[in-house]
């Protein structure tokens, strides 16, 4: 039951970490290579964008705390998978499959965090 805890949270985490890429990372990736009239039309088509653009603190404080909770619930000291071997061997490959999803979520939410609020200040930084 705890692995199952522990792999919905770390799904959960993924969902919300793309979210970050789509809603700063991407468009600002975009932009900087001239592709604005791209940026508009991904607006125009998908506008809850602006919204998480708008709220881009909130989006990458909630998805940072699901990371937060995901790696703790995968990390903890008593985490324990049944001693069956079948059973056993599921659990491993399970909590397997959970690292990667989570350190491919923890990937995600560091390039847009990047791109949603370093990118600019340290161009300015190197341009100044």
């Amino acid at each position: 039951m705890k692995n199952n805890k522990e792999s919905s949270v770390t799904w959960l985490a993924l969902f919300t970490t793309s979210g970050t890429l789509v809603c700063c990372a991407i468009p600002i990736t975009l932009v900087t290579l001239g592709m604005g009239a791209t940026v508009a039309s991904m607006v125009s088509a998908f506008p809850f964008l602006i919204t998480l653009s708008a709220h881009k603190p909130w989006v990458f404080g909630i998805s940072g705390l699901l990371l937060a909770l995901s790696g703790y619930m995968m990390y903890r000291a008593n985490r324990v998978c049944p001693s069956d071997p079948q059973l056993g061997a599921l659990c491993e490959k399970s909590h397997r499959w959970n690292k990667v999803v989570f350190w491919l979520s923890v990937i995600l939410w560091a390039i847009g965090f990047f791109a949603a609020f370093l990118a600019l200040p340290l161009q300015m930084w190197f341009e100044g």
